[in-house]
């Protein structure tokens, strides 16, 4: 069997993977001090950027939530990969030639590897480009040219075609040496059973959209309807899920819309591949897409890290609905989760009911751009649409959209927006219902949704019979406030330690455990000490992921992780001067800490009953002052 991965290979793949590339394809990093950079986290909802990444480290952790780790832990944790999978992964983008040990101890694949499957689709894409310009496709070129997209545009999203034959695509992947299964996993083909197992193409006779991830690769297919002799009647098939395509988390166009929402921290939502694309040739370059489904919570998380999505002042999000029914109940399924976003949403819809890709054919681009721009906030569109179903000259009308209205603002979960909620479907209602009227209904609203769903409410679980619970947080030593001035040298000096080591060299030789008070502090030192020392981690790549990895629990781990890569207070890089400033304050702290308890035992000392004992305490003070002198004088002389 093969065997796994070389050492030599795995940081080799640290070293040329950076950080900030691959965490960048999922998150919008900006700079937080001298090789700092932060984010919103991807593994946990924040409205606040708790997530760090020290690029010279190449080390992640987030203070929210604790996870952290390398850049290979960060792959594993986002992707959901095995760890030779992830530095498989990594490897093949940042072009490292894997070496492996001779043994059985592999751990046995679960089915292809990811990489595996993200080549067959990007040779997929490329095969239904090229399909495009055949005679078989004039159906589909038809198509893009009576929506105004010509051959540019098509080769600017991808767009392809899906030979009517049946097998034409798994001839040509199985040529270039992919195995059934893995187009099978891959979502690519299919398996009849009849008269043996034979292999089909999943789409035929369709057009075909890429469905790329935020760094490019692409993960699936959209495939539109050409022909009425074709046997599926959906006008619109997708990938179905695999191990790299899961619906509820793609958004079709992200690859290309990450860069501009990050910029201006708006993305347009639309319901379809052409709007899309007609969006972005109109100049709206933050428009995305689902892909044959709602939108949802795991898309607003999606959006949340592209958008930096944390000034509600700031940030934009722009639904684009039909007028009709159903565009109206999509946006009362937005407004359901706009609690999602810290930014402002709004909806855009076409007094006509045109989409933006009918838009763009009768009335041009800047009618795109005019749509968007003439945006009117979400839950104004929401409630005028609940409100416009009641005969509002009627007063028990009036009641009653009042209740249809607060039952929907009582879901809100985010109480700061109810008011301004209630004070809406005040000014729609009119007459005699005021702000606090609506209020108040809001409320019993709210009391008999918490009624209706109280038993379902979870209750703080209690140990089994006979079994103990788990020991309680207060019987661990807590975890230190970054800003704690009594052990803020502590911390920055460990931080030098960790992400510095070239830096220290041996200004640390007299450090010791001794020297660290708070537990989670010394146990991190331990650790250095353990691994050599400072110096071990000056050509160490890994020497973060190294130290984080020998921890022996979570704590101390993510503290490694936090000292990773929390940013020194320092615009400038670090130099000798700086860490021997922050070494011997260390080192001088100790001595006072010393000092005063030997002034303590002094005190209590009888010089007449044990003048010899009294004598060497008296020296050893001398000597603890003469060393907190000497210190000082080494920051000065330097």
């Amino acid at each position: 069997m093969v065997g796994r991965i070389r050492e030599q290979s795995i940081q080799e793949v640290r070293e040329k993977a950076h950080i900030e590339d691959v965490v960048s394809q999922y998150v919008t990093l900006r700079r937080a001090g001298a090789g700092s950079m932060k984010g919103l986290c991807p593994f946990h909802d924040e409205k606040t950027p708790s997530f760090n990444v020290n690029t010279s480290r190449g080390f992640f952790h987030c203070f929210g939530c604790g996870e952290g780790g390398d850049v290979i832990a960060f792959v594993m944790k986002i992707d959901g990969l095995s760890f030779a999978e992830a530095v498989e992964r990594l490897a093949d983008k940042a072009g490292v030639q894997l070496q492996r040990e001779e043994g059985d101890d592999r751990p046995e694949r679960r089915g292809p590897s990811r990489g595996k499957l993200v080549e067959a689709h990007k040779l997929a894409q490329e095969f239904y480009a090229e399909q495009l310009a055949g005679p078989d496709a004039l159906v589909a070129r038809q198509f893009l040219a009576e929506r105004d997209f010509d051959r540019d545009a098509a080769e600017h999203f991808g767009v392809g075609f899906s030979p009517r034959e049946g097998e034409a695509l798994v001839r040509h992947l199985r040529g270039r040496g992919f195995t059934l299964d893995e187009l099978v996993a891959g979502g690519l083909a299919g398996v009849s059973s009849r008269g043996g197992r034979s292999a089909y193409d999943k789409f035929r006779g369709r057009l075909m959209w890429p469905i790329r991830e935020p760094g490019g690769d692409v993960i699936g297919f959209g495939a539109r309807r050409l022909f009425d002799d074709d046997r599926i009647e959906a006008k619109y098939l997708n990938t179905a899920e695999t191990s790299i395509y899961r619906k509820s988390q793609v958004l079709y166009g992200i690859d290309l819309a990450r860069k501009e929402m990050a910029r201006t921290s708006r993305a347009v939502i639309v319901e379809g591949y052409t709007d899309v694309m007609a969006c972005h040739l109109a100049g709206v370059t933050t428009a995305v897409a689902t892909c044959g489904t709602a939108f949802g919570d795991d898309h607003a998380k999606v959006l949340r890290r592209f958008m930096a999505d944390r000034d509600q002042f700031h940030g934009e999000v722009v639904f684009t609905f039909d007028g009709d029914a159903a565009g109206q109940a999509a946006a009362l399924k937005a407004f359901q989760g706009d609690q999602n976003f810290v930014s402002q949403t709004y909806v855009a819809v076409e007094p006509d009911g045109l989409d933006p890709c009918d838009l763009r054919i009768k009335k041009g681009d800047e009618a795109v751009r005019e749509l968007v721009s003439g945006r009117q906030p979400l839950y104004s569109f929401v409630l005028r649409n609940v409100v416009s179903k009641y005969d509002l000259a009627r007063a028990d009308s009036r009641v009653d959209a009042v209740r249809e209205a607060a039952g929907l603002v009582a879901s809100v979960r985010d109480r700061a927006k109810v008011t301004a909620f209630a004070q809406e479907i005040s000014r729609l209602v009119g007459a005699d219902i005021d702000t606090n009227a609506v209020l108040a209904e809001v409320r019993r609203a709210g009391s008999r949704r918490g009624s209706s769903h109280g038993q379902g409410r979870q209750q703080r679980p209690t140990a089994p019979a006979g079994q103990t619970s788990a020991p309680a947080e207060s019987q661990q030593p807590p975890m230190p406030h970054p800003r704690d001035p009594r052990f803020g040298v502590e911390r920055e000096t460990l931080k030098l330690v960790i992400q510095h080591p070239v830096v220290i060299g041996r200004t640390t030789a007299e450090v010791g455990v001794d020297d660290f008070t708070h537990p989670l502090y010394r146990a991190v030192w331990a650790l250095v000490a353990a691994a050599g020392g400072p110096g071990a981690g000056a050509a160490d790549s890994g020497w973060a992921a190294r130290l984080r990895d020998a921890a022996p629990d979570a704590r101390v781990a993510g503290m490694v992780a936090e000292l990773a890569v929390e940013p020194l207070p320092t615009s400038r890089e670090p130099d000798a001067a700086y860490v021997l400033e922050h070494v011997v304050r260390l080192l001088e702290l100790t001595d006072l800490r010393r000092i005063a308890e030997v002034k303590s035992r002094l005190q209590r000392a009888d010089a007449a009953a044990d003048p010899e004992g009294y004598d060497r305490l008296f020296a050893e003070l001398a000597r603890l002052e003469q060393h907190r002198r000497s210190l000082r004088d080494r920051v000065v002389s330097d």
